[in-house]
């Protein structure tokens, strides 16, 4: 079997291994989100942090969310960095923007943070803070899910298929999934520009 075989038969086999139920269960979380007038901040480093952007943009665009990613504004966050540390960066930013109960918080990271390991310590900040003021927290992680999916609202994790492709497969299928909340019903409000023109 050819590597791009391989990688597309994996990819087959997530989609068969995702819930649906789950992601339902996430939409009519960011729908109260929105209903409430919250706003929606969507949290990523690496990878998640450049989906995450774009992310923010289909929210606002289509689904009509007040939406916000703190990666989007490098000057405070390489401020926040270099002055405070890159543990509470996100949870700075956020009390800064003075997260509450209304929020929604939607982390998108290939292992959802670990203290432990001492991986993504600012998402695991973050989401605690989102906690502790009663926000609502929702995650798109791989592997395992880490801190996010233990403590999250709900919480979709990609099924490990193969070991070796944790991260390309976590990192692609935040796009699946966050493609298919802002296209779902309940949440989209404007029409994308080619199905609008066909």
């Amino acid at each position: 079997m050819t590597y791009a075989a391989q990688h597309l038969a994996e990819t087959r086999d997530i989609v068969a291994a995702l819930e649906p139920a789950l992601m339902e269960r996430i939409v009519e979380g960011l729908a109260a989100v929105r209903e409430r007038g919250g706003r929606l901040f969507i949290l990523g480093v690496g990878g998640s942090a450049a989906n995450a952007s774009h992310a923010v943009n289909d929210f606002r665009k289509i689904c009509g969310f007040e939406c916000y990613a703190p990666t989007d504004n490098v000057s405070e966050l390489t401020a926040r960095t270099n002055d405070e540390g890159w543990a509470t960066v996100f949870a700075e930013w956020l009390r800064g923007s003075r997260l509450n109960a209304k929020d929604g918080l939607l982390v998108f990271s290939v292992g959802g943070g670990n203290l432990e390991k001492n991986v993504s310590p600012n998402l695991v900040e973050a989401v605690k803070l989102a906690k502790a003021v009663g926000a609502s927290v929702f995650g798109i992680c791989g592997k395992d899910g880490g801190y996010t999916a233990q403590v999250a609202d709900a919480c979709v994790i990609i099924p490990t298929v193969n070991p070796a492709n944790i991260t390309p497969h976590s990192e692609a299928f935040q796009g699946v999934v966050w493609h298919l909340f802002v296209s779902h019903p309940r949440l989209k409000v404007a029409q994308t520009k080619w199905e609008s023109v066909t």
